[in-house]
């Protein structure tokens, strides 16, 4: 981080500040006590579990050297007095802290980039940060710091020595996406494509749509929206806005068009890409079909900013699978599909499919919970158990209360499938299920933290 002085902080946020010298350069920005050290900044946020402000008398023992409030305590003011620690005091922390990473980036004159979309946008954000670092200093929120706290968290990553920074953009409700939009004020914005995940909280996919399309309020005319023609929503979708657009997808009316797509299981997928007449073969080191459509989109982000397809390919190349989405572990005579990160029934069906394409002999998918689905929840579980059966899945395990409904669905389709309530029945019995040569996807949304079977999985004996 670049050092800012407690003055240009108590500016930014529109905070009262009380100290004895404002000149004093922050160094680090910290809302967590446990890992606050010396020369840093602490927003004592608020939450529905914890409060921030409970915590600032180790912030300050920690070394912090200011701390941004919403509520003065006595005993706190004192302290910090004492040891010559700065106090701002602004109505809201959170607010505080959005503003102050705003502040941060207006600093700079970097190229930045925003991902958002149902799904794919973490993989297309490191696939990105791949590119562009061959050729650039870039920088990217890392694991799921891509909310309103983590992406401003994230943001005093960049420094002086910055050129590019990759951002990815999550939401569940309409104006989240605005708001990051409005912190980040990205030249180019990645919309991967449009599905089901947070529809309960949105009530439809055109709702889902609208709040995906906040990554472009703050757009000007030389800002460019890519976006996946692949995926239904985005191709019947109206981009009038003041911005240009650059399409991806198997189309002929795409800019970057994919062709000759050559799925090659574990050992990934290759694909060729034209664009403006240049045509690129390119190789991704990790598998499932649905991949090229994500590379596509780095590599449209990626020429926005001068990198040629050669450049991309090699950039892409260099790839490997992110944590917990479709990383495959080989142990005692089992493959192990770790997809565990979250479920959508998009995510779920790309899942099912790469599962199908993996050497082995059975097709085992323990299923867990998919969450946030609306009134339709029933309906969308059952369908990705028919999924399962029609894709040429040996044996489904559903895990959780409407996982069920896969089970379910498998049946009707023919395959077989056992349903369990909770995971610790589960993992009672599972190494009776599992035999060497199966080949084993476990998935599920985050809150059903379906790494536990992996882990179990991991120590099953043959």
């Amino acid at each position: 981080m670049k050092a800012i002085k407690i003055r240009e902080l108590a500016v930014a946020i529109a905070g009262s500040c009380k100290s004895d010298n404002q000149e004093v350069g922050i160094t680090g920005v910290s809302i967590d006590s446990r890992t606050a050290a010396s020369g840093m900044v602490f927003f004592a946020l608020k939450g529905e579990r914890f409060d921030g402000h409970d915590f600032l008398e180790q912030a300050i023992e920690a070394g912090c050297c200011a701390l941004v409030i919403s509520k003065a305590l006595k005993s706190v003011l004192t302290l910090a007095g004492n040891k010559g620690v700065a106090v701002i005091k602004v109505k809201d922390t959170l607010d505080a802290l959005q503003d102050f990473a705003a502040y941060y980036l207006s600093l700079f004159s970097i190229h930045k980039i925003g991902v958002t979309g149902s799904t794919g946008k973490t993989t297309t954000k490191e696939m990105l940060y791949r590119i562009l670092s061959e050729k650039y200093r870039t920088v990217r929120n890392e694991g799921n710091f891509n909310n309103n706290i983590g992406l401003p968290l994230s943001v005093f990553q960049i420094d002086d020595t910055t050129e590019t920074a990759v951002f990815e953009m999550g939401m569940d409700r309409p104006g989240e996406i605005h708001k990051l939009a409005e912190i980040l004020r990205p030249q180019v914005g990645i919309i991967t494509n449009v599905g089901l995940s947070h529809i309960q909280n949105l009530g439809s996919r055109e709702n889902i749509l609208k709040a995906k399309m906040e990554i472009t309020d703050f757009f000007g005319e030389k800002d460019v929206l890519i976006v996946n023609l692949d995926n239904d929503m985005l191709s019947k979708a109206s981009f009038d806005g003041s911005y240009q657009t650059i399409s991806v997808g198997s189309s002929q009316e795409a800019s970057l068009h994919i062709s000759r797509i050559v799925d090659s299981g574990e050992e990934g997928i290759g694909f060729t890409l034209t664009a403006e007449g240049d045509t690129q073969e390119f190789h991704l080191r990790i598998p499932g079909i649905h991949n090229v459509a994500n590379a596509t989109l780095a590599v449209a982000a990626a020429r926005c900013l001068g990198v040629s397809l050669q450049e991309a390919a090699k950039g892409l190349a260099k790839l490997s699978n992110t944590d917990k989405r479709m990383h495959i572990i080989e142990n005692r005579g089992i493959k192990i599909i770790d997809d565990t990160y979250n479920a959508s029934p998009d995510s779920m069906k790309a899942a099912i499919d790469v599962l199908v394409g993996i050497q082995g002999d059975r097709k085992i998918a323990i299923l867990g919970d998919m969450f946030e689905l609306g009134e339709e929840e029933v309906a969308y579980h059952f369908q990705i158990g028919e999924y399962t059966s029609h894709a040429g899945v040996d044996m489904v395990i559903s895990v959780g209360k409407n996982a069920k409904y896969i089970s379910e669905g498998a049946r009707k389709g023919g395959a077989k499938a056992i349903h369990f309530e909770a995971k610790d029945l589960l993992k009672g019995v599972l190494d009776q299920w599992i035999r060497s040569g199966d080949v084993i996807l476990v998935k599920g949304s985050r809150g059903m933290a379906m790494e536990e079977i992996v882990q179990l999985l991991e120590k099953t004996e043959e």
